[in-house]
């Protein structure tokens, strides 16, 4: 035999066995049969009903947490001593000694 028919009958043989075997080949449609449909359908509702579900548990969760954002009081500003304008701090030794007039 040629090259070429012998990589042909190879490649034949490959596909037929493929086909034997189960193993659909990339090409081939999905046959679903009405049953097997309304099940898949079924699925996807459901499965949409959940995403749904979840999205609006994570809405209500977010919703609780900016009210309890909401109750909690800000802090009150404390207020800092300031220095009147005629106070000076003077270097004494190891420390400093404040002189108000």
């Amino acid at each position: 035999m040629s090259r070429l028919r012998l990589l042909t009958f190879l490649g034949s043989a490959m596909l037929t066995a493929a086909m034997l075997s189960g193993v659909n080949p990339a090409a081939s449609a999905q046959v679903v049969s009405p049953a097997d449909r309304n099940v898949l359908i079924q699925q996807d509702q459901l499965q949409m009903l959940e995403n749904r579900l979840r999205r609006q548990q994570y809405q209500q969760q977010q919703q609780q947490y900016r009210a309890q954002d909401r109750q909690i009081p800000t802090p009150q500003r404390q207020e800092v001593p300031q220095m009147r304008p005629t106070c000076q701090l003077l270097p004494s030794g190891s420390g400093f000694v404040s002189t108000c007039r």
